[in-house]
C-alpha cells in the first residue's frame, strides 16, 4: 500500500514529468482533481479505478475529509480501515494498493499535497511526492519570465484568498520590492489587489492575467495593475487564472 501525490502540471499533458507518468502506469486507484488534463488518465492500466474528487473554484467540491476517507479506503488492504495513527507496523506493502493522488500544477504550491501526505503517514500508509510544473511557470509560454536580471531580482508567490477568505497581507510586503509577484486564487480579489498597488503609488506597474496556461484554450490580458478588473472583464477572464505583477509582465507586450 502507498500513496503518491503527483503534480499533473499546468494543463498541457506533455508537460507532465516522466516520473509522474511512471507512477500513473502502476496505479491501482487514481484520485484526480478538477484541473488535471483527463488525457493523463490514459497512462493508467486499463483496470485502474479512477475517481473524480475535484474542487471547482467557488462551486461544487469534494470535501477534504472525503478525500482523506478515500485515501484510507483505497490504500489499505480490503476491510482494514482501522486508525493506524501511532506508528503500528501495519500490513505488508504488497497487501494494499498504489493510490495516486493526481493534482493540477504542483501539489505543494497551494495544493494541500502535504496535508494529504501527513494524513496518510499518520495512518500507517507510506506516502511520497512527485513535483509538477506549476501554472506560474507556464507564463513563460507567453513570453513572461518570472525573473530577469535587469527587471526582477526575486519572485513572491501569494495566495489571493487565505483560509479565512481575506487577501494575504504579504502582497503589501511584496510590492515594496523589485520582485515579480504571482497571485494564485486571486480573481475575486482583483479590485482589492489593484487598490493595494494604487495606494502605494505603484498603480502603473505592468500586470498580466493568464487563464488555462499552456492549453490551446488559453487566454490572457496585459496592462497595468490598476486596471486589473477592467482587463479581466474586457478579455472575458475568470477563475482559475494566475495574476502576474511586475516589470517582467511588460515583456509580453
Amino acid at each position: 500500500m502507498e500513496l503518491i501525490v503527483v503534480g499533473a502540471g499546468p494543463g498541457d499533458p506533455e508537460l507532465i514529468t516522466l516520473k509522474a507518468q511512471k507512477a500513473l502506469a502502476r496505479a491501482r486507484v487514481i484520485l484526480y482533481d478538477n484541473l488535471i488534463n483527463r488525457d493523463l488518465l490514459a497512462y493508467a492500466p486499463g483496470d485502474c479505478e479512477k475517481i473524480y474528487v475535484g474542487k471547482k473554484p467557488y462551486g461544487e467540491y469534494t470535501p477534504q475529509e472525503e478525500i482523506h476517507r478515500l485515501i484510507l479506503e483505497k490504500a489499505l488492504p480490503s476491510g482494514d480501515t482501522s486508525d493506524r495513527a501511532g506508528g503500528g507496523p501495519g500490513p505488508s506493502l504488497a497487501a494494499g494498493r498504489c493510490v495516486v493522488r493526481l493534482k493540477g500544477g504542483d501539489p505543494f504550491i497551494f495544493g494541500r499535497g502535504m496535508e494529504e501526505i501527513q494524513f496518510a503517514r499518520a495512518h500507517g500508509i507510506p506516502a511520497s511526492y512527485i513535483p509538477g510544473i506549476t501554472s506560474m511557470q507556464a507564463a513563460g509560454l507567453e513570453d513572461i519570465p518570472l525573473t530577469h536580471r535587469d527587471l526582477a531580482e526575486s519572485v513572491w508567490i501569494v495566495t489571493g484568498t487565505k483560509k479565512d477568505g481575506t487577501l494575504s497581507h504579504d502582497l503589501r510586503l511584496a510590492l515594496a520590492s523589485r520582485a515579480t509577484v504571482v497571485v494564485y486564487m486571486g480573481m475575486k480579489k482583483l479590485t482589492e489587489i489593484a487598490a493595494v498597488y494604487v495606494s502605494e503609488g505603484r498603480g502603473d506597474t505592468a500586470a498580466a492575467i493568464i487563464q488555462h496556461a499552456s492549453l490551446p484554450s488559453r487566454k490572457k490580458a496585459l496592462g497595468l495593475v490598476r486596471d486589473l478588473p477592467l482587463l479581466a472583464a474586457s478579455a472575458g477572464l475568470t477563475h482559475p487564472a494566475i495574476i502576474i505583477i511586475g516589470a517582467v509582465a511588460g515583456l509580453a507586450q
